[in-house]
């Protein structure tokens, strides 16, 4: 049996008879918004990345940096969304590349995006508990493990995905207006001051030094890993209002909002502190207080109590929109049948509440085991869980994305002709992909120095090549299903509902 590559099969029932869906209609596109937003956790982007940045990569160009990656983002998120006018996959990536590029390549990039954000929840755990039994000390005076803490956090994030996409945002919408509430009253204090001890001064906002200082690269492969997840938009489709315009509308919003407050918050961080003492900060035993102390001088003592709450909380909430997106993922590639077994298992649905329940327990489970893994071992929650399983998830997602750009160059030229457009469906993507490549070479090149203290690790020395294997898995059982079940094979990338087919 030939299989189409560029024909997507008819809807299919499940083998009980019944079609698993997603809950239709639960969220609008403020709620799309909140979920992509909450995966690149404003503040723990600005608290976690600036200071490092500051300090061991571009210096005070840190916020030009912030910059670049937006321009960037939004050219690649052109492409992204002139497709999802076309095609609406819980999947995301793994829809697009399968219509673009072909199944074999879809499947591969299906898993590599799943294998990322399956591993970003028990990364954004560590810092979570860091964040956590830090403040609890520190405020209350209690010494609680790390480990009581991750429990914590895994049981709110399955709690939140059992419940459905509706509950989650609820939770969402309140841990992330706090957050971007104090780091904006940190930043527009600053500016209402005339901008810090020595005025306002535009220097970490001029372009060209995001390329200087002591690692240009290491700055900018920081200010990309800030925006990891905002393309988890696409994936919200089936359970939104009106997907062909509500998730191009939401992408959008989320690089451009989250780009336009990184830079501002940043900016006024560093001219907050004085560009020289900005880096003087930033480089000391206390990295934090790059935004502690322009938060206690211009808004006062209580705010910074504040924004170590609001650090955990901002780290919980980009830990459940992981959860979330991981736990769509797996429910993509199991409703599809990619083994036969998923599709009665984490391609199922709840009955009552529309969400991919068993395919949130499975990720519970898997975060569990690795958390496990890391407590077994003593390896530190920040320094090995948060920054060894953030950069292996960010090189599977950075290709990913470079992926989908040539995808989407592939697909509009065999399709949809009245939407071929010589910016919006060649232009932006060809430079979006060409961006993303760049982007991995970064990440590469600078593996060592962004793992610190564990730039020895084996799991460091084997992102790349677990990345590969991924990759090269997926390919290989592509194929197999090509020769040997070419029925599964045309389900490949082609959701089983009508309604998300594609447009």
């Amino acid at each position: 049996m030939a299989v189409d590559e560029s024909v997507a099969p008819a809807a299919k029932a499940s083998e009980d008879g019944a079609v698993h869906r997603l809950k239709p209609n639960a969220i609008g596109l403020l709620g799309v918004v909140f979920m992509a937003v909450a995966t690149a956790a404003p503040i723990t982007a600005m608290t976690g990345n600036v200071p490092f940045m500051v300090s061991s990569g571009n210096g005070i160009g840190a916020p030009a940096s912030y910059l670049v990656a937006m321009v960037v983002l939004a050219i690649f998120s052109v492409g992204f969304t002139s497709m999802a006018k076309h095609i609406t996959s819980t999947g995301a990536f793994y829809g697009f590349i399968s219509y673009g590029l072909g199944r074999t390549v879809g499947l591969a990039s299906g898993l590599l995006a799943t294998f990322a954000y399956v591993v970003f929840e028990p990364a954004l755990i560590g810092i979570f508990s860091v964040f956590a039994t830090g403040t609890l000390k520190d405020q209350t005076g209690l010494d609680v493990p790390w480990w009581a803490c991750a429990i914590v956090m895994l049981a709110v994030n399955a709690t939140g995905t059992w419940f459905g996409v509706s509950v989650a945002e609820k939770l969402l919408v309140v841990l992330l207006g706090t957050e971007v509430t104090v780091l904006a009253a940190m930043a527009i204090s600053v500016a209402l001051h005339g901008g810090g001890p020595h005025g306002f001064t535009f220097g970490p906002v001029n372009p060209v030094n995001a390329f200087k200082g002591t690692s240009a690269g290491l700055g900018l492969f920081f200010a990309f890993w800030s925006w990891v997840g905002f393309e988890s938009t696409a994936m919200y489709g089936e359970e939104s209002r009106d997907p062909k315009k509500i998730i191009p509308k939401a992408t959008m919003i989320s690089v451009l909002g989250v780009g336009v407050f990184y830079v501002f918050v940043s900016w006024m961080a560093i001219i907050g502190n004085g560009e020289t003492e900005a880096v003087k900060v930033a480089s000391s035993a206390n990295p934090l207080a790059l935004f502690f102390n322009p938060t206690e001088h211009y808004v006062g003592h209580w705010a910074v109590d504040l924004m170590q709450w609001l650090m955990i909380s901002g780290s919980l909430a980009c830990g459940m929109a992981f959860h979330n997106c991981a736990s769509r993922y797996m429910y993509a590639l199991g409703r599809e049948g990619v083994l036969p077994s998923l599709k009665n298992t984490i391609g199922r649905t709840h009955a009552k509440h529309g969400s991919p329940h068993i395919a949130g327990f499975v990720q519970t489970v898997i975060s569990a085991v690795l958390i496990l893994a890391f407590w077994a071992t003593s390896k530190d929650p920040a320094n090995a869980m948060y920054v060894l399983l953030a950069i292996l998830g960010t090189m599977a997602i950075l290709v990913v994305q470079a992926v989908c750009s040539f995808a989407v160059l592939a697909y509009f030229r065999s399709h949809h002709p009245e939407s071929r457009h010589w910016f919006r469906t060649f232009t932006a993507p060809l430079l979006g992909g060409i961006a993303m490549l760049a982007v991995v070479v970064l990440l590469v090149s600078n593996m060592s120095v962004a793992a610190g203290s564990e730039s020895n690790s084996l799991v460091l020395k084997a992102t790349p090549w677990l990345v590969l294997l991924v990759a090269a898995t997926g390919i290989g059982y592509a194929q197999y299903l090509k020769r040997r079940a070419p029925e599964r094979y045309a389900l490949l990338g082609r959701t089983v509902l009508e309604e998300t087919k594609e447009r």
